[in-house]
Formats: C-alpha cells, structure tokens, sequence
C-alpha cells in the first residue's frame, strides 16, 4: 500500500464503501453483499495507485450488479 495521500483518501473512500455494503449484507442475510463488502474492505491493502483502485471497484460493482440481476 502506498502511504501518500491520494491512496490512502481512496483506500478510505472504497474501504468505507465496502464496509456499508458487507453492515447491509449482513444485516439482510445476502451473501453478494456481504462478499462485495469484504472484497473491497481487504484489496484496497495490496493496490497502490488510486486510479487502479477505483478501476476495480467499479468493475466489482458491475460484476455485484449482474449477480444481483441474475438472482443470485
């Protein structure tokens, strides 16, 4: 992970995102949510650039969106 400040303001943003999405997940007993959740609250610690970090939160997005749409 690198330490300066437009990493760590991302890894926070997506961090933060994954953890209300894993809070809902559990909440409501839905296992995409939950996985989602904890998928995003852990990669952010082996990502270093911030673009590379947005990019796969947006496709992880897309692939909950499809799973969902699917009725998984």
């Amino acid at each position: 992970m690198n330490l300066d400040g437009n990493s760590l303001l991302a890894s926070f943003a997506v961090s933060s995102v994954g953890l209300g999405f894993f809070m809902y997940g559990r909440k409501q007993e839905r296992a995409p949510q939950i996985l989602f959740g904890l998928i995003n609250m852990v990669f952010p610690y082996f990502v270093g650039s911030p673009a590379l970090m947005f990019g796969i939160f947006v496709v992880l997005l897309g692939v909950l969106w499809l799973a969902l749409r699917l009725g998984w």
